[in-house]
């Protein structure tokens, strides 16, 4: 019953903080939901990344569509559930004005990909989200300009997350490693 209310209330208002965290939390919500085959979980998964402003379409990252098909499979002969899939398919997407930046690639079992660095403004919080089309265990580190890891995400999930606000003006390095068994293709977002 409590895990009803906490997704009923996250239903009514999916903004959480940011588009990065709303996509690490619905890729979280959507595993769990096809793990234990509970349409409320991909509807609430779906209604995250509609709200990031993600397009409704794609593997990487899963779009929204695809998670709210999963969620009317399960929902199948309940009126209630698919009517709000329904509302969920059909609401106006809100976007995102400043918008996450995408990046395509593939990366093989013990492999790290080194993205050249980028410029970080002082005092603005900065993510970066990576996210695998399979469910191979990705790590993902930040460094500063000096070598300095600044956010390691480095548990043995699949998705990876990092969230900082630079005291100073610097560039970053960003690393994300395979640590799983199997090659994959990942998106890699940052804001």
């Amino acid at each position: 019953m409590l895990r009803s209310a906490l997704l009923l209330a996250l239903l009514a208002s999916p903004a959480l903080a940011g588009p990065l965290q709303e996509a690490d939390l619905s890729a979280r919500l959507y595993a769990e939901g096809l793990a234990l085959q509970d349409p409320v979980l991909l509807l609430a998964a779906a209604r995250l990344r509609k709200a990031a402003g993600f397009p409704p379409g794609g593997t990487l990252p899963v779009g929204w569509q695809v998670m709210l098909d999963s969620a009317t499979q399960l929902a199948a002969g309940d009126e209630t559930l698919l009517a709000l899939i329904d509302d969920t398919a059909t609401e106006a997407a809100k976007g995102v004005a400043t918008g996450p930046v995408y990046r395509l690639d593939r990366i093989d079992p013990g492999s790290t990909d080194r993205f050249p660095l980028i410029e970080v403004t002082a005092g603005q919080r900065t993510e970066v989200y990576v996210e695998p089309e399979s469910g191979t265990d990705l790590n993902l580190v930040v460094r500063d300009g000096s070598g300095a890891v600044l956010c390691a995400d480095t548990d043995p999930s699949p998705i990876a997350y990092c969230a900082w606000t630079q005291a100073e003006p610097d560039s970053v390095a960003i690393e994300v490693t395979n640590a799983g068994p199997d090659s994959t293709p990942y998106a890699l977002m940052t804001n």
